[in-house]
């Protein structure tokens, strides 16, 4: 048989670029060579993307918060139009070629947001992951939790602020809604990037101006007592749902250190220790949560479990990490499917999606009148 020619795209401008690289070298180590054909295309830091032909050079690839590709590649351009299947070497020498499919590993802005998912639909190429709505509304923490809202799925209170109310925002009157403490975040980002916990009037307003620095759009939270639970998604119009999973940070919260640079950050139970009607109920509301939000492919669905028993959705990442203590391929393995097998089936919806998307209908016939 034919190999599919997989480019896999990593990298980005967003906070997250170390992330990205370490998901990048798992995904490349689990793809079955004699299945793929894989394309490296790296972005740096500028926005610059880079074509890698045979492997990827990682710089500082001991240290995971200074972990960097070498960008001295060949620089590329993507050419939408009637062979939009082409990512092409700008100085026109030589291309990569036909690439059949694009598996990215971009996490946060710049990526996991609907921009590259809109580019690439702008060019006909097929990618892994949701497409440009369920990127966009899984990105942005204020629409996510309004829509989960509006379809009666349960969320933590919340409150949205923007850059020009930036000055205005009281502490007083944030905990007099929330209570104390509250949970300070960007309203676009992941991993954790730019969020504070906050129990005092000073550390607020620190926290407010760190997370400005990351979006013009915050979002404070109420501070929900109980288990931190994790479940993976897989599919398109019929998802399956994962075995839960348990964080046991080991500090105050589940930070971007203790997920992808501090081993010892926190510990995962995989699976949780729940009995079966709860796993169900996590499921349950894992799939519901994935199906209100629009998305395709993969997401991680992150919970609350109160002492009473009650799940809180937290958020959904639609781009959830693959790195060496990540949980998304962490949950399908002990649920059955191991990792090189997950890629394959999210390379499988990927073209699914590609072919069905291809059927429909882009332009009316007008019949004109003789």
């Amino acid at each position: 048989m034919k190999k599919i020619r997989v480019g896999i795209l990593f990298g980005g401008k967003s906070a997250e670029h170390e992330v990205s690289l370490q998901s990048a070298r798992n995904v490349l180590a689990a793809l079955d060579k004699d299945k793929y054909d894989v394309v490296l295309i790296g972005i740096d830091k500028a926005g610059k993307w880079h074509w890698h032909q045979d492997y990827v050079d990682f710089l500082n690839d001991g240290s995971p918060e200074l972990v960097e590709f070498h960008s001295g590649a060949k620089e590329l351009a993507v050419i939408p139009g009637s062979e939009a299947e082409q990512i092409t070497d700008i100085s026109w020498e030589e291309t990569p070629g036909r690439i059949d499919v694009i598996f990215p590993v971009l996490h946060g802005p710049f990526g996991e947001d609907g921009t590259v998912q809109g580019l690439l639909k702008l060019a006909n190429i097929p990618f892994v992951g949701a497409g440009v709505l369920g990127s966009a509304v899984g990105m942005d923490k204020d629409v996510m939790k309004r829509l989960l809202k509006a379809d009666g799925i349960p969320i933590a209170d919340f409150l949205t602020y923007t850059y020009r109310d930036r000055e205005t925002i009281d502490y007083d009157e944030v905990t007099a809604r929330l209570g104390s403490p509250v949970f300070i975040k960007p309203a676009n980002m992941g991993s954790s990037v730019g969020i504070s916990k906050a129990s005092d009037a000073a550390g607020f307003r620190e926290a407010v101006e760190d997370a400005f620095q990351y979006d013009t759009k915050i979002i404070i939270e109420e501070y929900i007592k109980g288990r931190e639970l994790e479940c993976s998604v897989l599919g398109n119009e019929n998802p399956i749902a994962s075995l839960p999973g348990e964080i046991l940070p080991q500090a105050e919260f589940y930070s971007y250190e203790a997920k992808y640079i501090d081993e010892n950050g926190a510990l995962l139970e995989v699976p949780a220790r729940l009995p079966g009607e709860k796993v169900r109920e996590v499921q349950d509301l894992a799939l519901k949560t994935y199906c209100s939000l629009c998305c395709e492919g993969m997401a991680r669905v992150d919970f609350f479990l109160k002492e009473n028993g009650e799940l809180i959705v937290n958020e959904i990442n639609t781009l959830p990490g693959f790195t060496r203590i990540s949980m998304y391929p962490k949950l399908w393995e002990v649920s059955g499917l191991p990792c090189g097998k997950l890629i394959d089936r999210l390379i499988e919806l990927a073209l699914e999606r590609f072919r069905r998307e291809q059927a429909l209908k882009t332009n009316v016939e007008i019949k004109r009148c003789e």
